[in-house]
């Protein structure tokens, strides 16, 4: 009896190849300040985005402030919310991905 595979599995196959295309072209797309969110995110925040936007808003709610880390920590979370969407949408977590520099 011939070894079949089972129906569907060439089209699963074939989406598991097409996720992780998207995500290597989605990883290559990075700028620094991107990997960097993401290699902190695994080192310092057991790598899940919500304690590190946590952190990050906090840090915008003291007063006073210094107003270029201000805007920095603003874009920081701009990028977070960005690639945790991405991970959401792709079941993956770009820590596997981008390596510490």
């Amino acid at each position: 009896m011939e070894n079949m595979a089972e129906p569907g599995a060439d089209k699963e196959k074939d989406g598991e190849v097409a996720v992780k295309k998207d995500v290597q072209d989605y990883v290559n797309s990075l700028g620094t300040e991107q990997r960097m969110l993401v290699v902190l995110k695994a080192q310092l925040y057991g790598g899940r985005w919500e304690p590190m936007l946590d952190d990050l808003r906090n840090r915008l709610a003291d007063k006073p402030y210094i107003f270029k880390l201000v805007n920095r920590i603003k874009d920081d979370i701009g990028r977070i919310e960005e690639m945790q969407t991405f991970e959401q949408e792709h079941d993956v977590n770009l820590g596997d991905y981008v390596e510490s520099p």
